[in-house]
């Protein structure tokens, strides 16, 4: 039986509402922290929480993501290809543990590929809480199979998409602060002073992916492509096995990147995501940032766009000296499995 949606059901404009809420709990934050290790104290430990101003312990922005982009799964990306990336990605609001998270899709663009094999669909994605108050939106594009490969659709409009957020644009939620005393928590001193504009951290170390580690992050965030999941399917398409969901990488470079950005407050939003090359179970994966812009956020709080890069440790790696000319490149070197360009709020 064929489930999900392909190219040719897509109409430009068109609104989508996703099934199924999700109510997030505690656990779901205590399971990401297992996936990932990430030590960011904001996000497990509840004193240094509320010394940052929050009510009480926010779940990670990125679990957030996950869960709403994971809803958008069944009616986009069901029958996808690949992931592509995204855009203008903006976390709006905290939330907590027992907040529920609806979401919404509208397809802001379509546009079939050459080969008439496959086509882009773009849509603008919106997440709400049980309130009505929008906590999360995001930009994305993906490559989805064609139902009927010999006839063609005519889809060829490509949206504007925005480029980066400014610092003036980023959302901060009400009440954010440095708190005193932050290096007893995090044990570094760094702000945003320390940092300058093009200089490349590695952030050491690095995780090896493990197939049990991708299904059951993906099974957390009710995502059920089956590029993640069926061997048997993925054995008849070229890459002949199962994708490591490209939003597994970018939680595992977030998690490596506390040594480097251990002072930071909040992750703001995204200006772009690239997942350049696909990852397996197997591959071992380690992280490195160039500090691309520094700023001031409407509230006086210090802000860091920056570029993050998973890279896939390999015999013939691309050198972190050579990661600033990559920033803004169309092409990527092979070991690099994922470019990120986003905003952090930071002492």
């Amino acid at each position: 039986m064929t489930i999900g949606r392909f190219f040719e059901d897509f109409q430009l404009g068109e609104r989508i509402s996703h099934a199924t809420p999700r109510t997030l709990t505690e656990g779901d934050a205590a399971l990401y922290l297992a996936l990932y290790g990430s030590r960011y104290p904001q996000y497990c430990a509840a004193p240094y929480a509320i010394a940052c101003g929050f009510a009480r312990t926010p779940l990670d922005p990125l679990l957030v993501f996950h869960v709403a982009f994971g809803k958008t799964v069944p009616d986009i990306s069901l029958n996808a290809v690949a992931n592509l990336g995204y855009a203008d990605v903006r976390f709006l609001e905290p939330v907590f543990a027992g907040d529920t998270v609806f979401v919404d899709s509208k397809v802001i663009g379509l546009k079939e590929n050459s080969n008439g094999k496959t086509g882009v669909v773009y849509v603008q994605s919106h997440a709400q809480n049980q309130h009505g108050n929008p906590v999360l939106q995001w930009q994305r594009w993906v490559m989805v199979h064609k139902r009927d490969p010999q006839t063609p659709t005519g889809h060829q409009h490509v949206p504007k998409l925005k480029t980066a957020l400014t610092a003036a644009e980023l959302p901060v939620p009400n009440g954010l602060r440095v708190p005193d005393r932050q290096d007893h928590y995090t044990a570094s001193k760094k702000t945003a002073r320390d940092y300058q504009i093009g200089e490349v951290i590695n952030h050491g170390g690095g995780i090896t992916l493990g197939d049990s580690d991708h299904m059951l992050a993906t099974r957390l965030y009710q995502n059920n492509a089956r590029v993640h999941f069926d061997a048997a399917y993925m054995q008849q398409q070229p890459a002949g096995q199962r994708l490591i969901y490209g939003g597994h990488i970018m939680s595992l470079v977030q998690a490596l990147s506390y040594t480097g950005f251990e002072n930071a407050l909040w992750l703001a939003g995204f200006n772009s995501g690239v997942h350049a090359n696909p990852s397996f179970a197997g591959d071992t994966i380690c992280a490195h940032s160039v500090i691309r812009e520094i700023s001031v956020t409407d509230n006086g709080i210090g802000a860091l766009r920056i570029v993050s890069f998973g890279q896939k440790v390999a015999s013939n790696n691309t050198r972190p000296d050579q990661l600033f000319e990559l920033i803004d490149s169309q092409t990527l070197p092979a070991d690099i499995v994922l470019r990120w360009d986003y905003w952090l709020v930071t002492a």
